[in-house]
């Protein structure tokens, strides 16, 4: 349940709270606002309150089919296809425009239920993509380092329990650094790796409940994902890198 002792912050960062919690800020911003989060106990606690929302109304909404009639509506209100006729129905600019804003506002809320009923796993996942977006623009690591004995020393005091670390320089995925993400409210380890000029983040989520599995590949929003389970550790490994590049990466990784 959640704590609401805690006091409230001020409008504005409560507005960034939920702003970030709903997705509606660029990366850098969300990057930023994750970290405040992160440090702050008030900024936590919103984000668990908006959190907790989210869920209530995941749990109370009724599922709803899509009307069948409903996307044949939405191309010929946007003129993208003709509606019984035998040439295609265009429309004044304006009308496009205010059909374009209806549509939107109709399929908001559609599109936020979708999200808030997609499983943790997914949920999880495409937090770690987002946070390996963030990386490429504003920085990929916080401690920038090759030294496995300079980057597993770094995590103490940051995160419960410092990641394995990995050398695999000789096989050619140098170790570029690391840095904290944010998964929900969880900060999560990650180490950064390089090849060539690509940049792959390993992500170790801990999940208690996960089993050992064998590595998952998934392609997403034009990077290739990786994601296995071991000693109650989920990890990602992500990158622009070929899938067969990135699956030996992830072999050598647990090899090492």
């Amino acid at each position: 349940m959640t704590n609401l002792s805690v006091s409230r912050p001020p409008d504005d960062r409560a507005l960034l709270v939920h702003a970030y919690v709903d997705g509606e800020l660029d990366p850098a911003n969300a990057l930023a606002v994750g970290r405040q989060i992160a440090a702050d106990p008030v900024l936590a606690a919103e984000l668990a309150r908006a959190q907790a929302l989210r869920e209530v109304l995941r749990d109370c909404l009724p599922r709803k089919a899509l009307p069948p009639h409903l996307l044949p509506r939405i191309e010929a209100a946007l003129g993208l296809k003709s509606v019984g006729l035998k040439r295609p129905q265009y429309r004044q600019s304006w009308h496009a425009l205010a059909a374009a804003a209806v549509v939107a506002l109709a399929l908001g809320s559609g599109s936020t239920w979708f999200v808030l009923h997609q499983p943790a796993s997914d949920r999880v996942a495409e937090a770690i993509v987002d946070d390996h977006i963030r990386g490429l623009i504003a920085g990929p690591t916080d401690v920038k380092s090759s030294e496995r004995h300079i980057v597993k020393p770094w995590f103490n005091g940051r995160i419960p329990q410092s990641p394995r670390v990995v050398d695999l320089a000789g096989e050619g995925f140098p170790l570029i650094g690391a840095r904290v993400d944010v998964v929900g409210t969880t900060p999560v380890a990650t180490l950064v790796y390089g090849r060539r000029l690509h940049v792959i983040s390993l992500s170790a989520v801990p999940d208690a409940a996960a089993g050992e599995g064998a590595p998952v590949p998934v392609s997403t929003k034009g990077y290739n994902l990786v994601s296995w389970s071991e000693n109650g550790i989920r990890y990602y490994a992500i990158s622009d890198l070929a899938l067969g590049e990135l699956q030996t990466f992830v072999r050598l990784f647990k090899a090492a």
